[in-house]
């Protein structure tokens, strides 16, 4: 809890509405609904949806990012991507990046239908992974007006060639198979298999990425664990569908975006800095870099004295009417 971490940050200027809605594939997408106390109901507002780290919960990170920024006057929604949380999807924490996306389309499709909010300002912040998919559903969903990441991870890169391209090619044949070999014991009835996330003890030989997300994960400062997970499993996705990232290029055409503006947030300490950086220099204008000084990866997960609430904020005024 050192350092300003508030994960779990409450509001009293702030009320919250648990939400669902359906995506294009049926399934049910639950979302908290944040609003500010004060708001005017009766025009027009502007509103940001808000998405979780890859492996994680509403609960982790998005809620506090939707609770602030509704402090600044924006109607806020933070969703549970489909197969975590509380949004359907089975088996649970399958890999998916293209429903992935298809979720944050799905919480335009439920803003626009809101009376209060206007269908022509809708923005989104997507945190670690869900940066990626932001991205990826904002190439091809237009009325995603303005795109800011924090600490973002191209769940692609990272999967295909691990930090800083650290990766063989044999390494990576050698997952695929691994992924390939339990399908055929899942399928003859074998036990589901899950893979990566968060390590659920740390020792002498933990290195220092383990730590960080130990240190959010698996103790008071970010641990949730949803009713749909067991703490045994959560941040872990299937190990067979895991590979789905191996394709996935969010940042493929990234340049067709703008002239929407994209700003990238991240910390000059963070280990996923790379991811930001890339993005960046693939994008069009308007584009933004922005670096925390001081900040790695997971800091801007919940430490409210780091997490430059002031730039998202002059960056949604500016940008969403």
């Amino acid at each position: 809890m050192s350092n300003g971490a508030n994960n779990f940050y409450q509001s009293d200027n702030v009320t919250m509405q648990k939400v669902s809605f359906k995506n294009q594939y049926n399934m049910m997408v639950v979302g908290d609904l944040f609003m500010p106390k004060n708001i005017n109901v009766n025009i027009k507002n502007p509103a940001i949806i808000v998405g979780h780290p890859m492996g994680a919960v509403k609960e982790q990170s998005a809620n506090l990012y939707a609770i602030k920024m509704a402090e600044q006057g924006f109607v806020t929604l933070s969703i549970d991507l489909s197969f975590w949380g509380e949004s359907e999807g089975q088996p649970r924490q399958v890999v998916s990046p293209d429903i992935y996306a298809e979720t944050f389309s799905a919480a335009v499709d439920f803003l626009d239908s809101r009376p209060f909010v206007d269908p022509n300002n809708i923005g989104v912040i997507g945190i670690c992974g869900s940066g990626s998919f932001a991205i990826s559903a904002a190439k091809i969903d237009p009325r995603l007006k303005a795109i800011a990441t924090v600490s973002m991870y191209d769940m692609g890169s990272a999967n295909r060639n691990a930090l800083n391209h650290s990766m063989s090619l044999e390494q990576r044949k050698k997952i695929i198979a691994d992924a390939a070999a339990q399908r055929d014991v899942e399928f003859n009835g074998g036990e589901i298999k899950y893979t990566s996330g968060t390590v659920h003890e740390i020792n002498e030989n933990s290195n220092p990425i383990e730590r960080e997300f130990y240190d959010f994960y698996r103790t008071p400062r970010g641990e949730f664990t949803p009713a749909s997970s067991t703490p045994l499993l959560t941040t872990h996705p299937t190990l067979t569908s895991s590979v789905k990232f191996m394709n996935f290029y969010p940042f493929n055409d990234i340049e067709s975006i703008s002239p929407r503006p994209m700003l990238f947030i991240t910390g000059d300490k963070a280990h996923s800095k790379e991811f930001s950086e890339d993005a960046y220099q693939r994008a069009a204008q308007p584009k933004e870099l922005y670096y925390v000084k001081g900040a790695g990866h997971v800091d801007l997960y919940d430490r409210v004295n780091l997490i430059p609430f002031d730039k998202l904020t002059s960056f949604f005024k500016e940008n969403l009417k």
